[in-house]
């Protein structure tokens, strides 16, 4: 029977650790990646892709503001939305080019997407997401001469800009996305979590944030009433005790038993932590089958061979 799945794509699907980000590169990995998604498409279920965009809008944001003296720069919203465009092109070519080899005729589109976040979030009185370039001490001084950004010190590394966070709680485009999913067209949408805006008496208006797009793509699953979340990462199953000789692989884990782990300080903030966030998220606004795995896992997760089920 055909299913409804949204797949949350990492950032490691499209750039993988070490690698400059070229173009060629995220194509290659696109493409790479594509197999398991495609299995699925090809097996008549209607899927949704989210992706991540960390890398690229930090990017965006070099290139921003190493060329402001000469044009106008752009707020953080509009570069969401420009990543937002760019990466959503590179998925949907590449799926379309694979699709063809394949003989599978199911059209795809990305729709560029607003999250809306509410304005009173705590998030925006307390920025933690670092983006862009690292800076020396001297650097980041000359900075803070002209402009008043939010800044930490980055593990040894240099100083970052931080940026607010806050938490979607409503998908704009979430009719249109419906629309196409009942003609049963694979969507690309919400990258990087959507582009964040705020709602005051239905007029839009962008934010300068960036929103989780594990914390997007569980809202939008539960919006448009997905038989199934897959949250895909680098690792085949959720863990704990990670990376030691005491590591626990989990199959299934309730929401109590996530809360615990996380009050424990196994699932970390900048990795794990999220994604079960989002999962608990997903299930709160009515969700009922959410799955964290590997890309290269998802048809037997789907199977319920591997990953690790959150539940009530």
């Amino acid at each position: 029977m055909s299913k409804k799945i949204v797949l949350a794509i990492g950032g490691n699907a499209i750039i993988k650790e070490g690698q400059k980000g070229t173009l060629e590169e995220q194509i290659q990995n696109i493409g790479e990646s594509s197999g398991p998604v495609l299995d699925l498409i090809e097996e008549g279920n209607t899927v949704v892709i989210t992706h991540g965009n960390g890398p690229q809008v930090g990017n965006t944001l070099i290139k921003n503001q190493m060329a402001e003296s000469v044009i106008p720069a752009y707020p953080l919203n509009v570069l969401n939305a420009e990543t937002q465009g760019n990466l959503g092109y590179l998925i949907q070519q590449v799926f379309k080019n694979k699709m063809v080899e394949r003989n599978i005729n199911r059209p795809i589109a990305t729709v560029v997407t607003q999250s809306v976040v509410d304005k009173e979030d705590p998030a925006f009185a307390n920025p933690t997401k670092p983006i862009g370039p690292f800076y020396t001490k001297e650097e980041l001084d000359k900075i803070l001469e002209t402009e008043k950004i939010s800044y930490i010190e980055d593990s040894g590394r240099g100083y970052r800009r931080v940026v607010a966070s806050p938490k979607p709680v409503k998908i704009v485009e979430k009719e249109v996305i419906e629309a196409l999913l009942d003609k049963e067209i694979t969507v690309i949408t919400a990258g990087g979590g959507g582009i964040p805006v705020t709602e005051e008496n239905g007029i839009l208006k962008g934010a300068d944030a960036v929103i989780d797009k594990d914390f997007a793509s569980a809202l939008l699953a539960a919006k448009v009433k997905a038989d199934y979340l897959f949250i895909l990462t680098g690792v085949e199953q959720v863990a704990i005790h990670f990376g030691t000789s005491q590591q626990q692989n989990l199959f299934e884990l309730t929401v109590e038993e996530a809360l615990r782990y996380m009050e424990e300080g196994h699932f970390a903030k900048g990795s794990m932590g999220p994604k079960i966030e989002a999962a608990i998220l997903f299930l709160q606004e009515g969700g009922k089958n959410v799955v964290i795995t590997s890309i290269d896992k998802l048809k037997d997760a789907l199977e319920g061979k591997t990953g690790t089920r959150v539940t009530l």
